[in-house]
């Protein structure tokens, strides 16, 4: 394509490279190919099942290393504005009907008084109305209660983002999502010198929202705790946002202007990589709980980070003896059963590999970053799912994928799909170190055939837009990659207004 000076000055604000854009639209052109399936995992077949004695070994394991004050981060992703949690109370907002008719409707204000931002609701609506809540619904005029919830005018909890919206009542306070995941940092990743490290992702426009909130809140949970916190935010990268194309695989312009688009979580990966630190947590924001039903959460979360610290130490072992040249071939085999049964990685061609090439490749698969992932039993939620899938070398390996990047039209594949037993939760515990505590560059290890391609418009005109590869699906795609079964009491994401009503958040 060609490029105007308008088009080249955007690309240098962006620091987007004119290859990076051509590469992009080859996507769209070709699109992306569907990943080959060896199996779903399962428990006994790449997903661990702990039983008490293991997971009291990995406990073990995990206090032990926080003894050593290593730099411990708990990654928070937590861009994007809340307005999906609300589609249905927007619905009604714009509805030809004054009164709640669907059962979503007549649910949120039949329970409206158990939600935790009620207080703060009844309030801006006696500022903004001049009558409470039980007032106004007394004189059916529901649409001013959501207006005054959801609307710029009242707590513009539509526009918000997630983590600044009040999910827990704890009598005199109230918490925010955001909160909750401060005081979880402090349960589980604190180190012997009290430091707990957490990061948000945000965009640009809320946050100094997020801001305001730490500067209030952060003494409280410090003295709360007994812990001393460091919060930083990032922003994704203006070099992550992706190309819009036309249905022609053109590039999308309005005004003559090029159009960019968010490239989706998968964009993460900038973020994750400049943070420096030993072992990285991954959690959604909206997958939090009350103080009193943390245990579980917490609990989990030690046990996987004790799986990885055990997997680390054994993988610098190896990766040791075979830089240095002294090992035998006995020691080779070891390996390779490793690799085979705790890494589920395996190749039929490493059969016939020369000795040489053998230890060229083990070094290639355990010099890499290494992720630890709960898996919860499937419950119908939404969500990508474990699998083991083959890599452009002809080995096959652990990876979370998405219903996206499986070819459902294929009978087999639709059958692996669906006798998948577990799903992902984003539960997620990362080492992204070698052995001698050099950071890995993690861009090396996104699988970039792995993004997708989906349909959107701007102005009423039909555009394809390019995500990037998701943040645990491809772009870990090439990490090692160990499964655990965690419970499911360890997973309540709030996707919609009315979770909040789940007993578990109330």
């Amino acid at each position: 394509m060609t490029f105007t000076q308008e088009d080249r000055d955007l690309l240098m604000q962006k620091g987007i490279s004119e290859s990076q854009i051509e590469e992009q639209l080859s996507c769209f052109k070709t699109g992306f190919p569907f990943l080959k399936l060896k199996s779903p995992a399962s428990i006994g077949n790449g997903i661990l099942s702990l039983n008490e004695k293991e997971s009291e070994h990995y406990l073990e394991i995990w206090e032990k290393y926080l003894s050593g004050n290593p730099v411990i981060v708990k990654f928070v992703p937590a861009s994007g504005a809340a307005s999906r949690m609300f589609k249905n109370l927007f619905e009604f907002l714009d509805a030809d009907y004054a009164v709640p008719t669907t059962d979503i409707e007549k649910k949120f204000f039949n329970n409206i008084t158990h939600f935790a931002f009620y207080n703060d609701l009844n309030a801006i609506c006696i500022k903004n109305e001049g009558q409470d809540i039980p007032t106004l619904i007394a004189e059916q005029k529901y649409k001013l209660i959501i207006a005054n919830l959801l609307l710029e005018k009242g707590l513009n909890y539509g526009a918000l983002p997630k983590g600044m919206l009040k999910f827990h009542n704890y009598g005199d306070i109230n918490r925010t999502a955001m909160e909750e995941h401060l005081a979880e940092g402090a349960l589980y990743a604190r180190n012997a010198a009290g430091n707990v490290n957490v990061h948000f992702t945000v965009s640009k426009e809320h946050l100094p929202y997020f801001k305001q909130l730490v500067s209030e809140k952060q003494s409280d949970y410090e003295k709360k705790f007994n812990v001393k916190y460091s919060v930083s935010f990032s922003e994704q990268k203006p070099s992550t946002d992706t190309i819009a194309a036309d249905m022609q695989n053109e590039p999308f312009r309005d005004n003559g202007k090029l159009v960019f688009r968010p490239g989706g979580h998968g964009a993460l990966i900038e973020n994750l990589n400049d943070i420096d630190a030993d072992v990285i947590f991954i959690k959604n924001i909206d997958n939090v709980v009350p103080d009193k039903i943390k245990d579980s959460t917490v609990l989990f979360k030690k046990i996987i980070g004790g799986v990885l610290i055990s997997l680390q130490q054994q993988i610098d072992k190896y990766v040791e003896l075979l830089e240095s040249g002294k090992y035998t071939m006995d020691n080779v085999r070891e390996i390779i059963t490793f690799v085979q049964q705790k890494l589920f990685i395996r190749n039929p061609e490493t059969k016939i590999f020369e000795d040489s090439d053998l230890v060229v490749y083990l070094l290639k698969k355990l010099r890499r970053p290494i992720r630890v992932c709960g898996m919860v039993k499937n419950v119908g939620e939404p969500g990508g799912g474990p699998f083991l899938a083959y890599n452009r070398d002809g080995s096959y390996s652990l990876q979370i994928l998405e219903s996206s990047q499986i070819d459902l039209k294929n009978p087999e594949s639709k059958a692996m799909f669906e006798a998948s037993t577990h799903f992902n939760p984003v539960d997620l515990v990362c080492a992204v170190k070698n052995r001698k505590g050099e950071k890995y560059n993690l861009p090396d290890f996104v699988d970039k055939n792995t993004g997708f391609i989906s349909l959107k418009s701007k102005n009423g005109k039909e555009l394809k837009a390019l995500e990037l590869p998701g943040l645990w699906n491809g772009a870990m795609s090439d990490w090692n990659t160990v499964f655990v079964e965690v419970p499911i009491s360890t997973f309540n994401p709030v996707k919609t207004v009315n979770d909040l009503l789940r007993e578990q958040h109330q």
